[in-house]
């Protein structure tokens, strides 16, 4: 005759509360604080956007739209009759907005591709190509980026006024269009960890060096080549004060020149507030969604490539 026990069962395990540790609920703390200060400004260009400008004032401590309204919205894209314009504080003049944000594409996208392109050719001979005092260049490339753009500022208006190309596109791109020292920077610290060996196996096929650059090192540095254009588009972008010293005229005005002359038009002695946040925001629209879109692969790139 045979028994049979039974087990009894086991005790469910129990979740160990994890104890109280004072630097990581004040580095909570700091995290959390730091989001909202980031944030904050936002909403409140949003809240300024969606509210009238006569509202404003008597509502100033909402953090809610005063007298909510798509107004300023409609202002901006012209969809707006300059009598209802002024019935809500704005100016009730005409702002060529698709005008400013056409030109604004147009010269972001020349000088991030002009810059790309030529700051990737300089860092690969900085990186891979022997020749006489490329370190000594190259650290002259590097103490550029000490000087303030406004130091050169002068000497290129002057130079473009020379060569009668003021309120034009290519005397707005020109001083960009061609390679910058953190472009160089950054391509040439992806390409010093490259592998050479694909390279010189090419090179003993009789493969010249235009051939490896165009051919291998360009599609293996297409991640890093795609993070610099992103960051280059985004700093031509919220470019301002060389727009807005060689293109004054409409034709060739950019966005954010555009937004100052907004700022300018004032009705009935101050400005339109609810009008130049909503201009604000979808000026910062194109950036907000390549930051959303891509920023995770800026900063692996910015870390692959050793600038820490």
């Amino acid at each position: 005759m045979t028994t049979t026990t039974s087990r009894a069962p086991l005790p469910a395990p129990t979740r160990r509360r994890r104890p109280f540790n004072p630097r990581r609920a004040g580095a909570w703390a700091l995290l959390v604080l730091a989001i909202a200060v980031s944030v904050l400004p936002f909403l409140w260009v949003l809240r300024t956007a969606l509210s009238t400008n006569a509202a404003l004032a008597s509502n100033s401590a909402s953090l809610l739209p005063a007298e909510f309204t798509f107004g300023a919205f409609m202002r901006v894209f012209g969809l707006q009759s300059p009598a209802d314009a002024v019935a809500e504080g704005g100016s009730g003049a005409a702002i060529d907005f698709w005008l400013y944000l056409r030109n604004s594409i147009v010269f972001s996208s020349i000088t991030t591709a002009g810059a790309v392109f030529f700051s990737s050719m300089a860092a690969y001979a900085f990186a891979r190509l022997r020749w006489r005092g490329r370190n000594a260049v190259f650290s002259l490339f590097l103490g550029t980026m000490l000087v303030p753009p406004i130091f050169t500022a002068l000497p290129n208006f002057l130079l473009i006024k020379n060569l009668d190309l003021l309120n034009t596109m290519l005397g707005m791109v020109l001083p960009y269009v061609f390679m910058t020292p953190f472009a160089i920077f950054f391509l040439r610290q992806f390409f010093l960890n490259m592998s050479r060996e694909v390279e010189e196996a090419a090179m003993l096929d009789g493969a010249k060096h235009l051939r490896i650059f165009f051919q291998i090192v360009l599609p293996n540095a297409a991640a890093p080549i795609a993070t610099l254009a992103l960051l280059t588009f985004i700093g031509q972008w919220n470019e301002y004060f060389w727009p807005l010293l060689v293109g004054s005229q409409d034709d060739v005005r950019v966005l954010q020149v555009g937004l100052g002359v907004f700022k300018s038009q004032s009705p009935q002695g101050a400005p339109d507030w609810s009008g130049l946040m909503a201009a604000t925001l979808v000026s910062a629209l194109p950036v907000l969604i390549l930051f959303a879109a891509f920023g995770k692969k800026i900063v692996n790139s910015i870390g692959f490539s050793g600038i820490k």
